[in-house]
């Protein structure tokens, strides 16, 4: 054990002084932080059997001599942090981000084109048009907010209800459509099923359907950023739903005792489907659960952009700075259906719905903000609706028109060569599509 401590405080040593060498004070003093607590972690403080404390390795207490249970919220509920309320009107003068108008505008702008395209997607699907859709609405401000407060070259694990995210990144109307209509423009080439989306350009990592499968890989990105000392961080979207899988628990280990560079987002919006957060968990939601990982945590008003904007803005600050992960519950409302295949009036009312939609919506709250300031009126609000209406059709009549990927790319980018099994498959594909030619139109696709 001594010996494996000492090679590795060597090794620690040669790193820092390449660091003060090539990358000045900075990095060094990075590097020694790092290197400090590495051997604080392996190196025994020497025991003292006289001291009357728990000496166990793995939890730092006291002892007691009366027996009692720890009750599950020992912590009265988590405050939820605001900078706005529901009229628009900022709470605490210092807590506002003091954005510049063309800034908050293209807050608006896109928490409102995401709208827009949601309406025409979703009616689209309902039409036959797509197969799949899910919508936005009503989490708009847990999007624009977080994906404002991130450099462009921060990693995203998304889950599936993000599209804002990418969207604020500059990701075309065009390329959402292709993607739905999994055309020839689609960059995942059609194998996707709708809201799949994901751009290497724009470091958004595609989305995958399995439940929380994002959380670990996230975590694993963020130590590979770290190793790397890339001045880079990872965050990744989550529902509570997704917060009961066991890919949460190890991602959340992972990361805080990896020391990663990682921002959690959990969009808390009542529901995981159908399941409604008091059959999901009995603690005091997800942020409670961070402290238990070591993490540090905050609740934030997710209708309010920017409270999310602060708290996401200075949780990737500390990240990068401090090699550390953050947890960040976004209580916001699912204001649409968990998906086009589902029919969420069989378990809400309609009051419920009306309410979050009516009175504690984020785009209504940041155009109060807006008006209050005359950054905004409601012929400017009449114009860009129509104007957004008009690009997203276009984009969608485009996508309609478009050809199918080539059928021969269901067979590629899996192996560098082609395997005899798939080359098999593709002939025995070809060989089925030929022998029913007139329930496969080739003309369709791309040749």
């Amino acid at each position: 054990m001594a010996a494996a401590v000492r090679s590795m405080n060597k090794m620690y040593g040669v790193c820092f002084n390449a660091a003060r060498q090539t990358t000045g004070p900075k990095a060094s003093r990075l590097l020694q932080r790092r290197a400090f607590r590495v051997a604080g972690v392996h190196r025994q403080q020497p025991f003292d059997s006289s001291l009357e404390k728990p000496q166990f390795p793995g939890a730092s207490a006291e002892f007691v001599d009366q027996l009692e249970f720890i009750q599950p919220n020992v912590i009265s509920g988590i405050p939820v942090y605001r900078v706005m309320d529901r009229q628009g009107n900022i709470i605490n003068p210092s807590q506002d981000p003091q954005l510049p108008k063309e800034t908050v505008l293209n807050f608006y702008q896109k928490m409102t084109l995401l709208n827009t395209m949601d309406r025409i997607l979703y009616e689209s699907q309902r039409q036959g048009r797509i197969s799949f859709y899910m919508t936005n609405y009503g989490e708009e401000g847990t999007h624009i907010g977080s994906a404002a407060a991130l450099d462009p070259s921060d990693i995203v694990f998304g889950q599936y209800r993000e599209a804002g995210v990418l969207m604020y990144r500059g990701f075309p109307l065009d390329k959402f459509m292709a993607q739905c209509y999994a055309n020839a423009d689609d960059l995942g080439k059609g194998r996707q099923m709708p809201v799949h989306y994901g751009s290497k350009d724009l470091n958004f990592v595609t989305i995958s359907s399995p439940l929380a499968t994002q959380i670990p890989q996230a975590a694993g990105a963020a130590y590979a950023l770290k190793r790397e000392n890339m001045n880079r961080a990872v965050i990744c979207y989550f529902g509570e739903g997704a917060a009961s899988e066991g890919d949460a628990h190890a991602g959340f280990n992972f990361s805080a005792t990896l020391e990663c560079p990682l921002i959690f987002f959990c969009r808390n919006n009542g529901y995981a489907i159908s399941t409604p957060t008091n059959e999901q968990y009995r603690g005091d939601g997800i942020a409670a659960r961070g402290p238990g990982y070591g993490m540090l945590s905050i609740r934030v008003d997710g209708n309010d952009v920017f409270a999310v904007y602060n708290a996401t803005k200075e949780a990737r600050r500390r990240a990068v700075a401090e090699n550390q992960p953050f947890l960040i519950e976004a209580m916001t409302y699912r204001i649409g259906h968990h998906s086009t295949s589902d029919d969420s009036s069989a378990y809400r009312s309609v009051d419920e719905v009306n309410y979050w939609d009516k009175q504690d919506h984020p785009i209504s709250r940041l155009r109060h903000y807006m008006t209050a300031r005359n950054w905004w009126s409601e012929d400017d609000e009449r114009s860009w609706r129509k104007q957004s209406r008009k690009t997203v059709m276009e984009a969608f009549e485009n996508a309609e028109k478009r050809l199918k990927p080539n059928v021969e790319l269901m067979f590629t980018d899996v192996y560098q060569e082609m395997t005899p099994n798939l080359k098999n498959q593709r002939e025995s594909m070809w060989r089925h599509v030929k022998q029913y030619k007139e329930h496969y139109p080739l003309d369709l696709y791309e040749k």
